[in-house]
């Protein structure tokens, strides 16, 4: 890994992700901001570290971070895999260990949508008899 990047796109909800992963130490930046200032709670910079956790890599790699759409918690988790997919692309040695803790596998949870007539996604108005 001689100076060159990786580039892995992740996507949760509706946010998508691309990180840029480089050799380094440990840098974070994401929208051109700093990690602790977008990510301010503990819980959403641990889902982001997750992969990097996983493979005692925290402070061997600096990640540059263009995340969009979504909310926090919808973009902490493109980013874990935008992060997960470009580790494989630095090492295919890495799979085992990110599969078994499912950080390869998209979250295919999504808001359901409102249908016509009716109120909400699954609410129904109130049923009269007469």
């Amino acid at each position: 890994m001689a100076d060159s990047a990786f580039i892995g796109i992740g996507r949760r909800k509706t946010a998508v992700a691309r990180v840029r992963l480089s050799s380094g130490s440990g840098r974070v930046t994401v929208n051109d901001r700093a990690f602790e200032v977008y990510f301010p709670t503990d819980s959403l910079r641990g889902v982001v570290l997750q992969p990097l956790s996983v493979i005692n890599g925290v402070d061997k790699y600096d990640l540059d971070v263009n995340v969009k759409g979504g909310g926090p918690n919808g973009q902490a988790g493109a980013v874990r895999h935008a992060v997960s997919r470009a580790l494989l692309k630095v090492d295919a040695a890495l799979r085992p260990a990110l599969k078994a803790q499912g950080l390869l596998t998209r979250d295919p949870r999504m808001k359901e949508r409102k249908k016509y007539g009716q109120p909400g996604a699954r609410k129904r108005f109130q049923f009269s008899k007469r």
